[in-house]
């Protein structure tokens, strides 16, 4: 299987030594790139009933914003505000980790198939959050899961802004 795909998996299947493979592999930084575009044309694709051909465009860029933005304030929260005596993160690992926890967002192509649009949102997004929580632990080297959710819980509002911008211009995604 090739490689992209098998750390795909695996950060769907919330495997944390995948996570710590990403977090490590600096030249995988393109590939987490490709994991949040893709997850994000999925939503695109999936609101598509909803947001037209515009909004596979606009999900993509809105995605990568995002997807930009929560790794860096989750860093800086996580560096600064509640570091262990193990913490040691940048940027770019972050980037990583958090663009494969978006891996399981492709469910939301399911989005089109109209009795599950709203499952099929409402699971891929949770499944993401759960993910991304994943995800944190490892980059940040936590041994607390509860960390981690307070670390996230504080870069959450970045994604509640993202997504009423969304809304504004598109209107409400189809859950």
């Amino acid at each position: 299987m090739n490689r992209m795909l098998h750390r795909m998996v695996g950060a769907a299947r919330l495997d944390a030594e995948i996570y710590e493979e990403v977090e490590a592999d600096r030249s995988a930084t393109g590939q987490a790139f490709l994991v949040v575009l893709l997850a994000s044309i999925a939503a695109g694709i999936g609101a598509f009933e909803s947001h037209a051909a515009a909004g596979i465009l606009w999900h993509a860029i809105h995605g990568i914003i995002l997807w930009y933005v929560w790794a860096v304030i989750t860093c800086f929260v996580g560096t600064r505000f509640l570091p262990t005596a193990e913490t040691a993160a940048d940027h770019g690992e972050l980037l990583r980790t958090i663009g494969f926890s978006s891996a399981p967002g492709l469910l939301r192509a399911l989005g089109v198939i109209e009795p599950i649009a709203g499952l099929a949102f409402a699971i891929g997004t949770l499944w993401m959050l759960v993910a991304m929580v994943v995800a944190v632990r490892q980059a940040l080297d936590y041994r607390s899961t509860w960390r981690a959710v307070a670390v996230c819980a504080i870069g959450f509002p970045v994604y509640a802004v993202g997504l009423a911008v969304s809304i504004f211009f598109l209107g409400p995604w189809p859950i």
